[in-house]
């Protein structure tokens, strides 16, 4: 009788706990090494880095700043939100014809590590659906929202045939808290190196000091001559070159 009070302790009490235990997350060097999940390029010997952009697109802000990277022949990945995407469809032709790249945001924005694998399937699905309708191209790209990452957020894109692009730590100038053009300004400048990934954003608020900060951060980068591409093209100067992108 005491067995089967502790079996039924065992199936009803521990063993949900343990199945809906949080995702497993693991130390960058792990995620890295597997190739599947990118956060810059430490060894580049090129003068190369990338901008990118997410939340948007925006109906104010992205076309300013494709003025802007238009200016100083600059290319940039936009992480595309899909539902901000569905509203603004003539930006998003307009970043593509423009020879920037677009990768994948998600539809909704969810932030939340547990999302499930079912749910971030049917917003990378949608979301891509949707670029590939408007613009022709379907993205390769994947950035999860927030950074937020673990084994079931990666391995769902892994499986999805994404590779998941991240940035720099050193490159958060945390525009989106509007901080101030001057202080976006310096953290982007004072800590750039070959291999960056920046990370920026052009929509989910007021993004007037981002815009402000990007034209002296693509001045101080020409004057410097570094090339700023997209990340694809960063990756293709890098050594290591993924699988994943043969298949453009």
């Amino acid at each position: 009788m005491k067995k089967c009070f502790f079996l039924f302790l065992l199936l009803f009490c521990v063993f949900p706990l343990i199945t809906n235990a949080a995702p497993l997350v693991r130390d960058r060097e792990f995620y890295e090494q597997t190739g599947n999940v990118i956060w810059d390029f430490k060894n580049m010997n090129k003068k190369v880095i990338s901008i990118t952009f997410d939340d948007g697109p925006d109906p104010i802000y992205t076309p300013e700043i494709l003025d802007l990277l238009a200016q100083y022949n600059a290319k940039a990945t936009f992480f595309v939100s899909g539902n901000k995407a569905e509203e603004h469809p003539d930006i998003l032709k307009r970043i593509a014809k423009e020879g920037h790249e677009i990768g994948n945001h998600t539809y909704n924005h969810i932030y939340n590590a547990s999302i499930s694998e079912k749910t971030l399937s049917a917003e990378l699905d949608s979301t891509n659906n949707l670029i590939e309708k408007v613009t022709g191209y379907r993205p390769v790209l994947y950035r999860p929202v927030g950074g937020l990452y673990n084994d079931s957020i990666i391995n769902t894109a892994v499986k999805k045939d994404y590779l998941v692009i991240m940035w720099s730590w050193h490159q958060d100038p945390m525009d989106w808290s509007n901080p101030g053009s001057k202080k976006i300004v310096n953290h982007v400048i004072s800590n750039v190196r070959p291999g960056d990934i920046v990370l920026l954003h052009d929509s989910g608020g007021d993004r007037t000091q981002t815009i402000s900060a990007l034209k002296s951060i693509l001045e101080h980068l020409k004057k410097h001559q570094y090339t700023v591409v997209t990340v694809s093209d960063l990756i293709v100067h890098s050594e290591d070159i993924p699988s994943i992108l043969f298949d453009f």
